[in-house]
């Protein structure tokens, strides 16, 4: 055991550059005791990787051991000693262990995006009530980057999505002369699935990973400290605005991708299944209930809160430097994408079984 203490920094490594020239006498992994460290440099990690690599050149690798936090974190910042120092040999963690830490894990997230939830409601519905606290401004420009931004985009998919839905089923519909039908296929499934669907999904992956990269970036660089030293919550100062402007965009979303998804079955059903113009908008008129864009709408509002609150939630969470915005950006739009399907899913049986 090689014991270090005192401060590790460029103007007194002459006193410590010969404790580390060479291993001790011994076999074996050499083990440095940093407990009385109290503070550390860039010189001071250096010459910690130069008498590593040494060390494990002679078959004596170097291993760290009981660094203070304030010393860890230094060390954290360079990957390489990582690679040069393992950690402390020990007893592989067993099944019952990993999963029991895993189940952590997911708790510690969960209750975290609860309290996330529950900040961002209290701020919205006060803000609302009380006229005050809401940066209506920030609303306004939100909505022109979540919503209007977004318009071609969400058109084009749900046009194509639609007329493809209808080409296709068409090869069925025409061997039974039901040509007909394709209207209530059409127009059904666009207004209570795909058409909320195929907006959430290219919001999340457009706006969710937006939201998760900017607020990382805050986090990484200490603007969200900033905000707290000045006395503002971050909560009802970034994500309040983001989650009013969606709410109020999402459902307008829904209704563009509705309006070019039915188009572009119309174009099909007109050209290639040879129903006639009045008869499809007669037929849509006759099939298609005011419950049935309800049920898009709202389940489009779920969908967008659930886009804000998990972006904010991966972006809030970020550690480390540039790379892990990345990854906070990544996640977020994975567990965006997720939590929209998994929410679709469970209001479609609630409404299938509430009819």
């Amino acid at each position: 055991m090689l014991s270090l203490q005192g401060k590790l920094v460029a103007a007194g490594l002459a006193e410590v550059r010969p404790r580390l020239a060479a291993p001790p006498p011994g076999e074996g992994p050499v083990d440095v005791d940093l407990s009385a460290v109290v503070e550390i440099d860039s010189a001071g990690v250096a010459m910690l990787v130069l008498a590593s690599r040494r060390w494990a050149a002679a078959g004596r690798p170097l291993r760290l051991q009981g660094a203070p936090d304030k010393v860890q974190r230094t060390l954290a910042l360079f990957p390489s000693l990582g690679e040069e120092l393992p950690p402390e040999a020990g007893d592989a963690p067993g099944a019952l262990e990993r999963l029991g830490g895993s189940g952590f894990k997911v708790w510690e997230i969960l209750l975290t995006y609860l309290v996330l939830c529950a900040d961002t409601a209290w701020f919205t519905v006060g803000g609302i009530l009380k006229r005050k606290g809401i940066r209506w401004r920030a609303v306004g420009y939100e909505m022109s980057e979540m919503g209007a931004k977004a318009l071609g985009v969400v058109g084009l998919i749900a046009f194509l999505v639609g007329g493809t839905m209808a080409l296709q089923s068409a090869v069925q519909l025409r061997q039974f002369g039901a040509n007909i039908f394709v209207v209530d296929l059409i127009g059904i499934s666009m207004t209570r699935e795909l058409g909320p669907l195929m907006a959430a999904i290219v919001v999340a992956g457009r706006s969710g990973s937006s939201v998760a990269a900017e607020i990382g970036t805050m986090v990484i660089t200490e603007e969200i400290d900033a905000l707290k030293t000045m006395g503002l919550h971050p909560t009802r100062f970034l994500i309040v605005p983001k989650f009013l402007a969606i709410s109020i965009t999402q459902p307008l979303l829904t209704a563009l991708a509705d309006l070019f998804g039915i188009v572009g079955g119309f174009l099909v059903a007109i050209l290639y299944l040879e129903v006639g113009p009045t008869t499809f908008i007669d037929r849509l008129q006759e099939s298609l209930y005011v419950k049935d864009l309800l049920t898009g709408l709202i389940k489009s509002v779920i969908f967008a809160q659930l886009i804000v609150t998990v972006g904010a939630l991966c972006g809030l969470r970020t550690k480390g430097g540039a790379d892990a915005v990345g990854r906070s950006t990544t996640i977020a739009v994975v567990a965006g994408i997720f939590s929209v399907i998994v929410a679709d899913a469970v209001a479609s049986m609630i409404f299938y079984f509430g009819e």
